[in-house]
């Protein structure tokens, strides 16, 4: 059964493509589409000439996943109807598999026409799983969690920033240890950095700081005025700035501290639509004490159809929780690094159940604690990593079995 093989380069606009036969001859020169609907439905009408000009049966598609630019060819290649008769498979190829195929030939040039060969010519030589459509379902809520992580992102480098002029406007604030609000970016201690100079929180009345406070805190804190009279005292300790100085330094603050308070709204009524879309996807995660369902959500949506895995090594090799390996000789490293090399979403989402679950769960506090002390180096990172790992097990029997999380007979 003859098959032709084709590669195509994709870009924002549009993408090339290149078929070669069996034995790597070209069935045709390099040709150019749109990346549209229109572009699309005439790489059809071409494959289903070279198919019929050359009497062949089979077809493989492959292309990298560049940005989202594979998404739409993707889907609209895998549900044609005209190609489903010549067995076809279609694989999204991660850009260093290509590029690693590629060095194997020298001194090859950087062009889409050369990009879109080599795709063609590594599909030739096999060992490639099809890459299927995605379930709707996971497809959306994957949308939705990887939003969430870039979200979680932005807030933290918004929090970053916001503390270095923190400290520019009530240094003493900007430290945990003194800092008398249990949460340094809650609605009270926000309001007092907002609208109060330290000058004016040391001269403020007692009574009057205090009421402020309770105001601006929803009337939920223990005790407003010992939280205000720590405040004064900690304002005699503060620098004071040149006006001039203190002016922008307030105005970006200010600003900040509303990025602050928007992206915490946002990532509330993110947190409730991901728990909606979870519930409509079969899964046992959440019985795992410490496993809620935005930290299941993204380990869901990033693994999809748990049988796409043969065992439990093949999901943490695609989630890049596998350590590289150096030996040489009699000699073998012991501190060898993480490969990182696989879904870093689903690396991401792993560690946070990870770092969760040496809370609320006491066989992975235990685990945890065990490997922290292990570890020569970097003991809560390698901790939190293995700990990860460990976890990597339970996921894949808790989804594969469909079985709900008994700690009596936990595998994890």
């Amino acid at each position: 059964m003859a098959c032709l093989y084709v590669g195509i380069d994709l870009g924002l606009n549009n993408f090339v493509v290149r078929v070669i036969d069996e034995q790597g001859k070209p069935v045709s020169g390099t040709f150019t589409l749109t990346n549209d609907l229109v572009g699309a439905e005439k790489l059809v009408d071409k494959l289903l000439e070279f198919l019929a000009s050359t009497g062949s049966t089979q077809l493989r598609i492959g292309m990298e996943a560049t940005n989202v630019y594979w998404w739409h060819l993707h889907e609209f290649l895998s549900q044609h109807d005209a190609l489903q008769p010549f067995d076809t498979e279609i694989y999204v190829l991660n850009p260093s598999l290509v590029d690693g195929f590629k060095k194997a030939y020298t001194k090859l040039p950087k062009t889409d026409a050369i990009d879109a060969w080599v795709i063609a010519d590594r599909l030739r030589f096999g060992g490639l799983r099809p890459t299927l459509p995605q379930d709707p379902r996971y497809a959306a809520l994957q949308r939705l969690t990887r939003f969430r992580y870039h979200l979680v992102h932005n807030l933290i480098r918004e929090k970053n920033r916001a503390l270095g002029m923190i400290f520019l406007k009530f240094s003493p604030l900007c430290d945990d240890q003194q800092n008398p609000f249990s949460d340094p970016f809650g609605k009270a201690a926000t309001a007092v950095l907002s609208e109060l100079t330290p000058d004016e929180v040391a001269e403020r009345p007692l009574e009057e700081l205090a009421q402020f406070i309770a105001e601006h805190g929803n009337n939920r804190l223990r005790d407003p005025q010992a939280l205000a009279q720590e405040l004064k005292r900690l304002a005699q300790r503060a620098y004071r700035l040149n006006p001039t100085v203190a002016d922008a330094i307030e105005i970006t603050l200010s600003m900040t501290l509303s990025n602050i308070q928007f992206l915490q709204q946002q990532l509330k009524k993110l947190d409730k639509v991901i728990a909606r879309h979870l519930a409509a996807i079969p899964q046992t995660l959440d019985t795992v004490p410490g496993i809620g369902p935005v930290i299941a959500a993204g380990i869901v949506s990033e693994i999809g159809d748990i049988s796409r895995f043969d065992n439990q090594a093949a999901l943490a090799k695609f989630a890049g929780l596998t350590w590289s390996v150096h030996q040489s000789s009699q000699f073998r490293a012991d501190d060898t690094k993480l490969t990182k090399s696989g879904n870093y979403y689903l690396r991401y989402y792993l560690i946070e159940a990870a770092n969760s679950l040496r809370v609320h769960n006491r066989e992975y506090a235990e685990f945890y604690h065990r490997k922290y002390r292990e570890a020569t180096t970097h003991h809560h990172k390698r901790g939190l990593v293995l700990t990860a790992r460990k976890f990597v097990r339970l996921v894949y029997a808790l989804l594969s079995k469909g079985q709900i999380y008994d700690e009596r007979r936990a595998t994890g």
